[in-house]
């Protein structure tokens, strides 16, 4: 095709002396040539392509999960973890934190699991699990990603991850619209502490739901029923391997325990015996030994009274202790085979890389 440009005298002028013919047709040529380069060097590859995706079909089927370290109140970077429904754009969860943690995850999840009920899917960000591998920590109780994905198998919530954000789209645009307008907020209601903060944030999204979110239609929802406080405290539990000591003991952070029944009696088992330890979402602590569950005592590290320097103490019984039922959502070995089965944990061959495995799993199949 041809095309008509502007050509200032002296480019004229040089025109002119190779002859009006010639230079036509090198101009032709040079657009033409310059057309296709530029036609190919707009294509993007499939790999490195973004596209534009429509929104989830329905609330709850899809909810994108990230956290984003900011200066949200006061003079010191915190953590907010954020979940955005894809379907409403309605903020699900949201909680502050020192640091992007497991803790911080699973306070989101809860409020998502109180307020609307068990999601279908989510979608979450891959760096917390190379965050784990960087740390060269073997530990359980630190592996987030292992941790939150048993909790989501337990209530049939399927997590996708990703490394890209443009993937997740509808909470990095989120974060960007509250890093304009919720410092501002907090530093009106005169807020300087990660408690003060996560309470702004209960009545605050509220607010901001209302404004800025598509309406929740509640016949359209694929979230489901609600489950009880006391299944969802069970569920949002840290899970990790313990061997009971030579004292008959089990030691965790750094403190030691009796497995105790519901009588409030100690139990003791041999030296060696394997044990799943359990710090269900409130804070309280059990342990699974041979599928059977018992509760932890703390053992003080001094007597409360001196047998021979203090008056005689009167005799307590043992405080009954509550011990979850059957149904309660740890099997050692079910762990332990989630637990084997994330590739984030696995011994790769040399080539391989763990960010391979996202992509495909073939290798171990």
């Amino acid at each position: 095709t041809e095309a008509s440009i502007w050509i200032n005298s002296p480019g004229r002028d040089a025109l002119g002396r190779l002859g009006w013919q010639s230079s036509r047709l090198i101009i032709k040529l040079c657009i033409r040539s310059v057309s296709f380069l530029d036609l190919e060097s707009l294509i993007v590859s499939l790999e490195d392509c973004h596209p534009r995706r429509p929104r989830a079909s329905r609330p709850g089927e899809l909810i994108q999960m990230d956290a984003s370290v900011y200066v949200w109140f006061g003079d010191v970077k915190t953590y907010l973890h954020l979940a955005v429904d894809d379907c409403t754009g309605i903020i699900v969860g949201a909680f502050f934190a020192p640091q992007e943690t497991l803790d911080g995850y699973y306070n989101v999840f809860y409020q998502i699991l109180i307020n609307y009920g068990i999601p279908y899917r989510f979608y979450t960000d891959r760096r917390t699990v190379f965050e784990y591998r960087r740390k060269n920590s073997s530990a359980l109780e630190k592996d987030t990603f292992t941790q939150f994905g048993y909790a989501c198998k337990q209530l049939g919530v399927e997590i996708k991850t990703t490394s890209v954000p443009e993937a997740k789209g509808r909470v990095e645009r989120m974060f960007k619209t509250l890093k304009s307008r919720l410092p501002i907020e907090l530093r009106l209601e005169g807020v300087t502490t990660l408690e003060q903060a996560n309470e702004f944030l209960t009545t605050y999204i509220e607010k901001f739901n209302a404004k800025f979110a598509l309406p929740f239609n509640h016949n359209q929802s694929v979230f489901e029923t609600q489950p009880s406080e006391r299944k969802i405290n069970l569920t949002l539990a840290v899970l990790t391997n313990r061997k009971i000591d030579g004292g008959h003991s089990i030691r965790f952070q750094n403190k030691y325990y009796f497995p105790t029944k519901e009588n409030g009696n100690p139990v003791y088992y041999r030296k060696g015996t394997s044990c799943l330890v359990i710090e269900a979402f409130d804070g309280h602590l059990y342990t699974v030994i041979n599928d059977q569950v018992f509760a932890l005592d703390e053992i003080p590290k001094h007597e409360r009274f001196s047998k021979n320097f203090d008056p005689p103490q009167p005799v307590s019984k043992p405080k009954r202790r509550y011990i979850p039922p059957l149904t309660h959502p740890w099997r050692e070995n079910e762990f332990n085979k989630h637990a084997r089965s994330q590739a984030h944990r696995r011994e790769l061959p040399d080539g391989i890389t763990y960010e391979d495995l996202w992509y495909t799993d073939a290798i171990y199949n």
